[in-house]
């Protein structure tokens, strides 16, 4: 079966963004802000870290989600579970959960992603093996996000896992870090490390047999008729041999 490619993965083709509506908030002087700009480059004040305003700007991202799910299941060889009980998926369980949403794709070389939305109102990703990621990464008033940015980092991490750019490794030795990237070739990568002893002990030790060669996940298989129609689909799409499992990369080789 076909491999999604990155010169068809790169617009989505098939995906379209709810339209994310122009709200108006105002401070307590009852001036406009206009979140993502509202410091014009300037550092913004001190408390403005530890203050948490008009949340309601973020509730378009569960709408978001909505639509990237659906974009995944009509498009790749996937299962779709919903239920708040997978919400444990998650190394960290949010006291807020509204719904979890589990996209598992058929074949195992591949990572999974587990969407869990949240009251917050956002969302938090867990991906492969050990790893959340959350949108947004911080609601204070300090960092200024916006619905449409926040959106721009979901769909291009799950782009970014969908398309083969996604990997987990536990360091070699002493095996004390666990690592992640996320890689756009010529575009932006992104990457983090935790400390193995912050995790759960089960969780570590099962990742230690899951995760894939070189920490390096597979890109996701395309469904049968989405590959039998990619010519409409993913124009210019040319679909390679199969990677067999188990094939060896080499470190980061992304």
């Amino acid at each position: 079966m076909p491999r999604l490619q990155k010169d068809s993965v790169k617009n989505m083709n098939g995906y379209r963004r709810p339209s994310i509506a122009a709200e108006i908030y105002s401070d307590e002087q009852g001036h406009p802000i206009e979140y993502g700009n509202r410091w014009d480059g300037v550092s913004p004040p001190t408390d403005s870290y530890s203050s948490v305003s008009n949340l309601q700007r973020f509730a378009p991202l569960h709408a978001v989600a909505s639509a990237l799910v659906e974009w995944l299941q009509n498009t790749f060889d996937v299962t779709i579970e919903q239920s708040p009980v997978i919400a444990p998926d998650l190394l960290n369980v949010p006291d807020d959960v509204v719904t979890a949403i589990r996209v598992v794709p058929h074949d195992l070389s591949v990572a999974t992603l587990t969407f869990v939305l949240t009251r917050f109102p956002g969302m938090v990703i867990h991906a492969g093996s050990l790893h959340d990621f959350r949108f947004p990464g911080c609601g204070c008033d300090g960092c200024d996000g916006n619905a449409a940015s926040v959106a721009d980092e979901l769909e291009w991490t799950v782009r970014t896992v969908v398309l083969g750019g996604y990997s987990e490794r536990i360091d070699p030795w002493p095996g004390r870090w666990l690592e992640y990237r996320l890689t756009e070739p010529d575009a932006r990568m992104h990457s983090g490390r935790t400390r193995t002893n912050a995790l759960p002990k089960e969780r570590v030790r099962s990742a230690r047999s899951t995760l894939p060669p070189a920490g390096r996940w597979l890109p996701w298989q395309l469904q049968p008729q989405a590959a039998s129609d990619r010519s409409d689909l993913f124009p210019g799409l040319s679909v390679p041999p199969r990677v067999p499992v188990g094939t060896v990369f080499g470190p980061w080789s992304l």
